[in-house]
């Protein structure tokens, strides 16, 4: 049991302070006795570990959403990480901006465990919407359309051309 001829300590960032003290002049934090346990300060990083479900840390990563830039991917991963979803931040494939930049778009990935939950928090969010992403279109397809519109375009071209001449 602590008593009153031990040194006073901050609970927040453990600055001592003498016995007439009651609050710590940096973090305004009510003071204790130094007997009594008294933690380390806690980083920002580890005050976001501590937010994260390890239920939803299992599993390969998987995009769920993007941000158009950096600021707008940490909003997302923000929101996230309040419902004890963990994230990670990738440059968007394709595009050519510096990695120093905070320009051009960042996918959101979470981990497979997470999905569900993290889908539910961005839909109420209205950050992504109900319907599923599109699929890109294949190359081969892409080139077998354009393929057929040419052939039909030089067939119209080929009739007119009957016609009038």
């Amino acid at each position: 049991m602590a008593t009153g001829t031990e040194p006073l300590v901050c609970p927040s960032c453990a600055e001592t302070y003498s016995l007439d003290e009651r609050f710590c002049a940096r973090c305004k934090m009510p003071l204790v006795y130094a007997g009594a346990r008294i933690q380390a300060p806690i980083t920002q990083t580890h005050e976001r570990a501590r937010k994260i479900k390890p239920q939803y840390a299992e599993g390969d990563l998987v995009r769920v959403a993007g941000g158009r830039n950096q600021a707008e991917a940490e909003f997302i991963q923000g929101m996230l990480l309040e419902e004890g979803v963990p994230s990670m931040l990738r440059r968007t494939a394709g595009f050519d901006v510096p990695d120093f930049l905070a320009a051009g778009p960042r996918d959101v990935l979470v981990p497979e465990s997470a999905f569900a939950t993290a889908r539910e928090v961005l839909l109420e969010g209205e950050i992504v919407s109900a319907e599923p992403p599109a699929r890109p279109v294949a190359p081969g397809r892409l080139l077998a359309g354009l393929l057929a519109a040419l052939v039909i375009g030089a067939l119209v071209v080929w009739v007119l051309s009957q016609i009038v001449g």
